[in-house]
């Protein structure tokens, strides 16, 4: 482990060489104090029965005839909630709850005894599975879907009929999209795809003769690209791939411009394959976030391990410098982007050096998520159903080991509850259940970490689980449910 602390929304440095952290090193273990899984026949059991039919939400939507696969948020109306799923259909609906409300718990199928919240909009148009929802940011003036048929289909919000905007159909399925925060480029989102490739588009209604633009494509990975994030200011893409590969993209060419140069050329500030022995993960990548201060990022993938990479550091652009901006840019995919002047230079010395390397957990690493400062945690949510909590300030250091918090099955989701208290976590997995956790820990009051749980989704092997969820201002969670329901959840915490 490096011997000095790796950055913290600040621009510090580590030395080179990484150290690897087993996992048996957590400095504090959860013991599971959820109820074991029991291996009779439930019938032979009327209180275990009772517990698989539990449902704790206050409302639920139920009209999709597949799978939930993905869900969105409006950015600035979190009761405006989108899914998408196996039957090809994206649902808006508003998850303000209706009035009277049932009572917290009761015993019966989510979809039984009440009826379904209503939908704002139906969407069609994709001719396969909906697995990529976003609002565009910074006012959710768009949503866009990706689906298995590699299609890229833009509607506005502006009114209620959600209509289509524009439609691209550039690559075979599409894995991911992510919105980007640059409030110099509005409407502008990345995709990744299953060929590798990685695109980032703009959309602008108001453009007839392009209302979704290109700014830039990316070919540089090998295989499915398979997660993607954009740095805080949302000047740099972060993506990785199944073929254990990292690249940080500089799409609008602002970090060229400030004089940071990667190994991968003008494609990428930042570029690291297998062929470093140090970074390669056996098996490949599938998970990756930025620090808030964008001074590293965080990639997890197969058999429980975690690199840290570090970024360039570019300086804040004046805002005399973007006026008169606007999304859109260069359509060449060869990578060159557009440069942005106005930047007063990078500090690049820890760029693309690993700050260091990590066996967090005993399979692959499907979630990561960053509390927000003062705090200084990395969460990593892993397949073997356990959550692991790093402190980014002290050399990434293992302090909890939350062991079977989903009961073996998957953590499909971790992501801290926004404000400002900042230790709340909240998670979801395989097990259909959604739980949230108090990253302090340790105390009667937290309960061993385990603040609150909502059931009411079919899982532990049942063909269902918990895909996804949103949780706004953090009093109200909505999921996506792999058994065709969404379900909304009060919370108390």
């Amino acid at each position: 482990m490096a011997s000095s602390h790796p950055p913290n929304g600040e621009d510090e440095s580590l030395e080179d060489e990484p150290a690897l952290l087993d996992a048996a090193e957590a400095a504090e273990e959860i013991p599971s104090d959820l109820d074991e899984h029991m291996d009779s026949d439930p019938d032979d059991d009327p209180q275990e029965a009772e517990i698989q039919l539990q449902n704790d939400s206050k409302a639920h939507f139920d009209l999709h005839t597949d799978s939930i696969f993905t869900i969105a948020q409006h950015p600035l109306d979190p009761s405006i909630i989108a899914t998408g799923g196996g039957d090809d259909t994206t649902y808006v609906f508003s998850a303000e709850l209706p009035s009277p409300v049932l009572p917290t718990s009761y015993e019966s199928n989510p979809s039984a005894g009440r009826p379904s919240l209503q939908p704002i909009a139906k969407l069609t148009g994709h001719t396969d599975s909906i697995n990529a929802l976003v609002f565009t940011l910074p006012n959710g003036d768009y949503l866009l879907s990706g689906g298995l048929d590699g299609r890229l289909r833009a509607h506005s919000t502006k009114t209620q009929s959600y209509p289509l905007v524009a439609e691209a159909q550039e690559v075979p399925e599409i894995n991911f999209l992510v919105p980007c925060p640059n409030p110099s480029y509005p409407n502008t989102i990345a995709l990744g795809a299953s060929d590798g490739s990685v695109w980032v588009y703009t959309i602008d209604a108001t453009d007839e003769g392009a209302p979704l633009q290109v700014i830039q494509a990316y070919y540089l990975h090998t295989e499915s690209c398979t997660a993607g994030a954009w740095t805080p200011d949302g000047k740099m893409l972060a993506t990785v791939s199944e073929d254990g590969s990292l690249y940080v993209w500089d799409v609008f060419g602002e970090a060229s411009a400030a004089g940071a140069v990667g190994s991968a050329g003008s494609q990428a500030v930042v570029g690291l394959t297998t062929e470093d022995q140090r970074f390669a993960v056996e098996g490949g990548l599938f998970s990756v976030a930025v620090a808030p201060g964008g001074a590293f990022a965080v990639v997890g993938g197969a058999g429980g391990m975690i690199r840290v990479v570090g970024l360039p550091r570019l300086a804040a652009t004046p805002a005399s410098a973007t006026q008169g901006m606007k999304g859109g840019g260069s359509k060449n995919k060869s990578g060159g982007g557009r440069k942005a002047g106005g930047t007063e230079g990078a500090s690049s010395g820890q760029a693309g050096q690993i700050l260091a390397s990590l066996q967090a957990q005993g399979d692959s690493v499907e979630t990561l998520a960053f509390s927000a400062p003062p705090l200084t945690l990395l969460a990593a949510g892993s397949v073997d159903g356990d959550i692991m909590l790093l402190d980014t300030a002290h050399r990434f250091a293992a302090r909890r080991h939350i062991r079977e918090a989903h009961e073996g099955f998957a953590v499909v989701k971790v992501e801290f509850v926004p404000g400002s208290t900042g230790y709340l976590l909240t998670s979801c997995g395989l097990d259909g259940v959604v739980r949230r956790w108090d990253t302090r820990g340790g105390t009667a009051a937290s309960g061993q970490g385990l603040v609150e749980e909502w059931r009411g989704h079919r899982g532990e092997g049942e063909g269902g689980g918990v895909l996804g969820f949103m949780q706004g201002g953090g009093k109200r969670i909505v999921t996506a449910g792999d058994d065709g329901v969404s379900l909304i959840f009060e919370t108390t915490t």
